[in-house]
Formats: C-alpha cells, structure tokens, sequence
C-alpha cells in the first residue's frame, strides 16, 4: 500500500459512449479495483465526467467502490443500481405537443401560399419550415433526473457538489452559445449533481437539451481528450482517461463485422445507422489523438495514461450505444482488458501504478 504524497493527486476522466460506453468505464475500474492492493476507484482525488461517463463519476466521487457497481450492472437481478430502459427512453410530452402545434402552423402557412400564389410557390423551401417543427430530441431525461436523484439518496451519495467526499466536476455544453460548462465551479456549483449528470448525458437527436437556469445543455462528450484538461488545473499530477468510443478496424479479408445476417467483410453491410456510427466515431477518435497529442506537449509535467477498446475487436461496435442487453459483455471486454494491461510489465498503465507505490497483484 503507497501513501498519499507517493501517489500524488490523480484525477479520474471518463468519457461518454452511451449505456455500452458506461459498462465498459465500470469494467476496467473494477479490474484495477480488484487487482491493486490498497487502492479503489474512489480513492482518486479529482473526477471529471461527460455524457453517460458523469453518472460513473458521481458515483465513484460518491464513494462507492467499481466491484459493487460492476456486480450490480452484471445480475439484473442486483437491486443496487436498477436502471431499466424506461428510465431514458420516455417521450417528453411538452416537446411533442410544441411539434404539433407548429407542424399544424407550417401547414396552414403551406396551405395559405399554394392556394394565393399556386404557379410561383416554391414547394421546396414551404417544406423547408416543417424541419423547424421536429422534436428537439427523441426522448426527455426528467425520469432519469428522478430516478439518478433517488439514487444518490438511497446510496448516501450527496447531490450538491460541495457536499461530495471528493472533487467534482461535469461537463456540458451550452447548446446557444457553444460553451463548455464544468457543473461544480463556483458559477454553477449551486446545481444539483443529479441535474447536471442529466445534462451532460443529453445526447443530441436522441435526447433533448436539458433546461437549467434558462439555459439548454447537451452532451458533454463532444470535447477534446475528455476534458483532461480539467484535472490538470486542479492540480492533478496523474490523469487516467477512460475513453470508450474507437472506430472498429477491419481487415479487408475478414468477415468480423457482426450483423444480423451473420458475419460480414465490411461495416456497410450492417447498414445505414453504423455507417453513421463509424464515421462519427472516426472523426471523434482523431480529434481525441490530436488532443492527446497537444496534452502531453503542453502539459509535460502532468501523466497521463489512456484506456479505450481495442479497434480490432467489434465487440464495443456490435451493440447500439442504448443496448442494455449487452452488459455482460461490454463489463467482461472492459474488465479483461484491462487485467491484461495490469499483468504486462511493458503497459503505460502498470507502469504509472508501480511509480506510485500501487502495484498491481500476480
């Protein structure tokens, strides 16, 4: 066991990736959990948590240990953390009356300019105004407010940042002006924890901005490096990042794409919303290296050490984001993982543990 001043202060980043992304954040905390003498996953000093890697950051900066969590997601059965799909997929009834009160105004706008003016409407653009009248996302998360609240409630976890046994800080965007908001600074730390976890999960199109003070905020998953930056300037010399979104690298002479047809050679044979999975999560993957790139230049003083998926193993790809049927085996890739990255004497994350007097079990 190392004591504090050979540890250092280490901070916790975890980024997003929907339900699937979270599970694979609980797996590898609960393999260093477990196979590291004297330390657990709330024993970092500063956690900074985006999109669904917030809810792990709450809990954990809550004091509950990744086994605990890991054994819960694991048995549908454990009550512990019992999450079910209605607690995010649930219409927000307000959003859908406002579509349809402004769908019926586009119409009646549509109508009055065909019936005045029939040879010179242009058909197009009068169309154009029922794109204004879509939801602002497919789902609202009030029930998952609620259901997070109760949670923290019944675990003892504290919903006001300033109460929580350890440093905090979710991040969100502000969907008008295009901010990066860190919910438990001083500006915003009067915001309940639960609420500001509900807006940085807000995933656009599938879910709507969440409302705060008069304004709307949407996921915080969409920055550079998983807002490592954060930790650095509250003083952290250690970062870990757990970054659960890679784009999936196929050999062109091999069938490891899964679909629902069997195994095929190439991601466009699983169809349109993975060809949009894939291109999203290639651009988001590079600008995640050149951030980590950028990192390490300017900030030589502070290690940082990254897990993320193997791109040469489809499992994190097969599943939507959303999939809670997944579970068991996102929690056993991310867990796995990372016990093979413990037991190598060459990885950076072994490594970085043993100079901090944290060395792993045989």
């Amino acid at each position: 066991m190392s004591d504090s001043s050979q540890r250092g202060r280490m901070g916790l980043c975890l980024a997003g990736g929907g339900i699937t992304g979270a599970m694979f954040e609980v797996g590898c905390l609960a393999a260093i959990e477990e196979s590291v003498e004297g330390f657990r996953a709330s024993d970092f000093d500063v956690y900074v948590g985006a999109a669904s890697g917030a809810t792990i950051a709450t809990a954990l900066a809550g004091g509950l240990p990744a086994l605990r969590l890991y054994r819960a997601l694991l048995d549908p059965a454990d009550i512990f953390f019992p999450l079910k799909r209605n607690h995010l997929m649930r219409f927000d009834f307000d959003e859908w009356r406002r579509v349809f009160a402004t769908a019926l105004s586009a119409a009646r706008r549509f109508a009055q300019s065909v019936s005045s003016r029939p040879l010179e409407t242009d058909v197009w653009n009068e169309l154009d105004r029922f794109w204004d009248s879509l939801p602002a996302g497919a789902f609202g998360l009030d029930a998952y407010d609620a259901f997070l609240a109760d949670f923290m409630a019944r675990r003892g976890i504290p919903d006001r940042f300033d109460a929580m046994p350890k440093t905090l800080r979710i991040v969100a965007y502000d969907l008008d002006t295009g901010e990066r908001v860190l919910f438990g600074d001083s500006e915003h730390a009067h915001v309940p924890v639960s609420r500001a976890a509900c807006a940085s999960s807000a995933i656009p199109i599938l879910f709507a901005p969440v409302r705060i003070d008069g304004r709307d905020y949407v996921d915080g998953g969409l920055g550079d490096l998983a807002h490592a930056d954060v930790a650095d300037a509250l003083g952290c010399d250690f970062v870990l990042v757990v970054n659960p979104v890679v784009a999936v690298h196929v050999s062109p002479h091999s069938r490891a794409v899964p679909t629902g047809h069997g195994k095929m050679p190439r991601v466009r044979d699983k169809g349109l919303l993975w060809v949009y999975h894939q291109s999203s999560r290639i651009r988001l993957h590079e600008r995640f290296a050149a951030g980590l790139d950028r990192f390490r230049a300017e900030r030589s003083g502070t290690e940082l050490v990254l897990l993320e998926p193997d791109g040469s193993d489809a499992t994190m790809f097969m599943h939507s984001p959303m999939n809670f049927a997944a579970r068991r085996e996102i929690l056993a890739l991310g867990y796995k993982s990372t016990i093979a990255m413990l037991r190598d004497d060459a990885s950076p994350l072994r490594r970085a543990l043993v100079r901090r007097g944290l060395t792993p079990r045989a």
